[in-house]
């Protein structure tokens, strides 16, 4: 199964993100590349993130912002 990140601005409006991902064979994987460069992809104009399977099952959306003032 492959794991991939939406990039949205703040508007909701998909935009290509700071740091190019890699491909992700599991959750856990994709989960701790977005904890590593979060900050960098805030910077670069991403305010959420999407995480979907291989399916397009959309597993859940997390803001980068909130993050950020956490």
């Amino acid at each position: 199964m492959a794991w991939t990140w939406r990039f949205e601005t703040a508007d909701g409006t998909e935009t290509s993100p700071a740091v190019e991902p890699e491909e992700f064979t599991t959750q856990g994987d994709a989960e701790s590349w977005i904890g590593e460069v979060w900050k960098e992809l805030l910077d670069g104009g991403a305010e959420t993130v999407k995480l979907s399977d291989d399916n397009g099952t959309e597993l859940y959306t997390m803001s980068l912002r909130a993050a950020l003032d956490a």
